[in-house]
């Protein structure tokens, strides 16, 4: 019966000679997926971290009511997230703005989601508010084989003292036997202005950049998937010109990266919105070999973002915003300020 949930069956016209009949292919199909959790904080003041400055901390009444409360919404959303064409949430999920590994260990065993039996990767980085990213996977679907976290040294410009932000997080596994590699980020905020902060996230994409690179040298043929809150959208410098992406899957060039999320953004659509204004800084990209038409291993189908009418604003100021957590008035029990985004991957079955 689990077998079943996780194919899609697709009907392709074959044409031989002299006679059109219809041939019935059947794939199996998964959902990857980033999503910004919007402050996932604990309710413990940690004297290592600046987290008494989060808005779980800042709350006078009712933590741990409102920490569960939070937890349920987060996993509410990622069991959600494609169960509609899938039958099932994300194999594999990065995620960002969480505290610790304590927090994911409450996600995962949420009752929503505690029977996808999800492990994760996470590494402590030096973000100076105490945020991280990591990546959430389901074991029987996924395997890592490697992972690692990478820093990001980058300096202000005018002082030449240190920014501190989130590591890059690399993982590399077996996904139903197939070999892939997730690069999960949260690069720099516009904090500043976007141009002046600009050239920490050119920094980040050229992290990035190296990251993917390394992987293509042991690999030329590398599945790739970067993922995350860039704080860019599709069309800025550090994704065009440092990762060099191209929005037509049909012009991506050997070791070039696709970005299906460059359509969503010139058709004005987005992950985040500000002062009346769409952004699309969540995204996932991947590298060509994702792209070939041989579907005997895992290649990209379909890319969306997770927009459901439940996730998003229904009166006031911020009608038709994402329905965020956190607003002045405290806790709201909505989601995050960003949208989730995923991708679809189909692989022909026998």
């Amino acid at each position: 019966m689990k077998t079943f949930k996780h194919l899609i069956t697709v009907l392709l016209l074959c044409s031989l000679t002299h006679v059109t009949s219809q041939t019935k292919k059947t794939f199996k199909i998964h959902t990857i997926a980033f999503y910004n959790l919007e402050n996932l904080f604990d309710t413990i003041n940690d004297p290592t971290k600046f987290d008494e400055a989060s808005p779980m901390m800042e709350l006078k009444a009712n933590r741990s009511e409102i920490y569960k409360r939070k937890i349920h919404n987060m996993a509410h959303v990622i069991a959600d997230i494609g169960f509609d064409d899938t039958h099932n949430s994300p194999v594999a999920i990065g995620v960002s703005e969480v505290e610790n590994r304590e927090v994911l260990e409450d996600l995962i065993n949420d009752p929503q989601l505690l029977d996808k039996n999800y492990g994760i990767v996470h590494y402590p980085s030096p973000d100076a508010r105490g945020i991280d990213v990591a990546l959430l996977y389901q074991k029987q679907f996924f395997t890592p084989t490697s992972t690692s976290s990478h820093e990001l040294k980058i300096y202000d410009d005018e002082t030449r003292k240190r920014v501190y932000t989130r590591d890059q997080l690399l993982v590399s596994g077996n996904l139903d036997g197939d070999p892939i590699h997730i690069i999960v980020n949260h690069w720099p905020s516009r904090s500043g202005g976007e141009a002046r902060s600009r050239p920490r996230r050119i920094a980040a994409a050229k992290l990035t950049k190296h990251l993917v690179d390394s992987l293509q040298i042991i690999d030329p043929y590398a599945k790739v998937f970067i993922m995350g809150d860039l704080n860019d959208d599709p069309t800025n410098a550090s994704i065009k010109d440092v990762l060099k992406t191209e929005k037509d899957k049909d012009k991506v060039k050997f070791k070039e990266i696709y970005n299906p999320f460059e359509n969503f953004f010139r058709n004005g659509i987005g992950t985040t919105a500000y002062r009346d204004a769409w952004s699309l800084f969540d995204q996932i990209m991947i590298t060509k070999p994702l792209l070939d038409k041989d579907f005997s291993s895992y290649r990209f189908y379909k890319a969306g973002i997770f927009n459901k009418n439940y996730l998003t604003q229904k009166d006031g100021q911020y009608k038709g915003y994402p329905y965020r957590s956190w607003g002045y008035g405290g806790f709201t029990d909505g989601y995050s300020d960003h949208f989730p985004v995923y991708m679809y991957v189909i692989k022909e079955v026998d």
